[in-house]
């Protein structure tokens, strides 16, 4: 089977490509460097032509609110045209758990703004919403830094999960029959994010003071325990934050 990656080369496309290929299937990373522009559109024709199944796990270079819009509405677009011409049978795409709840967020909101234009497109489609990737802990308390020296962080919880996990997924979907339905996949682990922060942090030997301060926000949006956790029954990854935090040089 021919599956094109939207986003191929980056920590997820990565992942996904070798399990794809370790499955026995013609895996195409289609990213600017490869000389496939979702954005722009160029590229995108010949890339999917003989396609069955495109993944879409590209993400915006800028969050700044205007353009991480401009980005997904672009490359929905001109991804819904170029599978249509090319008869692509399942789109998959990669998206965040609770999208619907963070609008006061640009970012959530142009990822709201793909997953409409994804379900009115005309293709077949699964989307797969993920929680927060343990790769991305050191940023997330990054964001909590303070002029004085310390980080302050909120306790609501988190279920984040190894990208690899994520990977493994969308691999299983992407040769299953589209669903047209949105999918949730979240880590094993279920704790308060200042605890994951403070663990991350004890890991890379970060000395910094961890204050709980539940007006710090996510970001600066404030959440709750259900903001970025998913619902019942969702798919569940394999590692373990501490297992993880071994293998990792983090």
């Amino acid at each position: 089977m021919k599956i094109v990656v939207i986003g191929g080369t980056g920590l997820i496309g990565t992942q996904l490509c070798k399990v794809l290929r370790e499955g026995g299937h013609d895996v195409v990373p289609a990213t600017p460097s490869t000389g496939v522009n979702a954005v722009t559109g160029e590229g995108l024709q010949a890339a999917l032509q003989g396609a069955e199944v495109v993944v879409d796990v590209a993400n915006s270079p800028s969050f700044e609110d205007a353009a991480v819009l401009e980005f997904f509405e672009k490359s929905g677009r001109n991804l819904a045209a170029a599978e249509k011409a090319a008869g692509v049978k399942h789109h998959v795409a990669l998206s965040v758990v609770g999208t619907e709840r963070m609008l006061e967020s640009g970012y959530f909101r142009a990822k709201m703004a793909q997953e409409e234009l994804i379900k009115k497109a005309g293709v077949p489609y699964t989307i797969l919403r993920a929680t927060q990737f343990f790769e991305f802990l050191g940023a997330i308390a990054q964001s909590g830094a303070q002029a004085d020296g310390t980080i302050r962080l909120t306790s609501a919880a988190l279920q984040p999960i190894a990208s690899a996990d994520v990977a493994a997924a969308l691999a299983k979907i992407a040769v299953a029959a589209p669903t047209g339905k949105t999918e949730e996949v979240a880590g094993p682990d279920k704790q308060p994010l200042v605890s994951f922060a403070k663990t991350y942090l004890q890991h890379t030997n970060d000395q910094r003071e961890v204050i709980t301060d539940d007006n710090a926000g996510y970001y600066g949006a404030i959440i709750n325990d259900q903001s970025l956790t998913p619902g019942a029954n969702p798919i569940l990854g394999k590692i373990h934050f501490d297992q993880w935090l071994k293998s990792t040089n983090a």
